[in-house]
């Protein structure tokens, strides 16, 4: 588990953005999941952030940001996003690499270094999980077809459109199976113990419920 040290108020308010952004109600038990520190040390940030002018904490315990802490949420969430790109667009990284890196480096780029990355890669296109800047809420996923592997149908094949990215392990582990942005896989079947078995590359591999979940798809 990290501490308050390690999880700066650019982590913090680019978790909340984040997670609204994902459709969550965000409370202080989120951001320290989401954050992996323990809910103490998420009790002195949002003071720190209050303090700050970052965040406002209503009656109903939710956490909103306020107009300053959104634009600084952004702003990290898109230099996040432009590192990604860079790693794999320019540097050839592979994609389930990048995800901690971009997470450091996001700290370190200049408004500067930002506005050239912007003007060499542009603001629109997705990073190598098949995301935009910003997560999307699950209902504007589904209203474009798409569906998570999770609530696959068998005997459908389908195209991999983007993963979940903030778990490295779980990135590998994809990585590993052959799954990613991109991918035609065929589901075989939805198992009674809730995993999911499919044909991938010639390939059959068997996905626990977590990792189905983090895969999203459309026919």
């Amino acid at each position: 588990m990290k501490d308050s040290i390690h999880a700066s108020k650019e982590d913090y308010l680019k978790a909340i953005l984040e997670a609204e952004a994902e459709g969550a109600s965000v409370i202080p038990a989120v951001l320290a999941h989401r954050l992996e520190v323990s809910a103490p040390a998420v009790t002195m940030a949002l003071k720190r952030l209050k303090r700050d002018g970052c965040v406002e904490v209503g009656t109903d315990g939710i956490v909103r940001l306020t107009p300053t802490g959104r634009e600084t949420a952004y702003h990290t969430a898109l230099r996040h996003h432009l590192i990604e790109r860079m790693l794999s667009e320019i540097f050839g990284m592979d994609w389930y690499e990048i995800h901690e890196e971009a997470e450091r480096l996001e700290h370190a780029v200049s408004p500067v270094f930002e506005a050239k990355l912007r003007e060499k890669l542009g603001d629109d296109g997705a990073c190598p999980h098949g995301n935009p800047v910003l997560p999307e809420n699950p209902v504007v996923k589904r209203q474009r077809g798409e569906l998570p592997l999770s609530e696959s149908v068998a005997g459908q094949k389908y195209t991999v459109t983007s993963l979940h990215e903030r778990d490295p392990r779980l990135l590998e582990f994809l990585h590993k199976a052959g799954i990613g942005p991109g991918k035609a896989l065929t589901v075989q079947s939805q198992n009674y113990d809730q995993t999911v078995s499919i044909q991938i590359d010639k390939s059959c591999c068997v996905l626990g419920k977590p990792a189905a979940e983090a895969v999203w798809l459309k026919a």
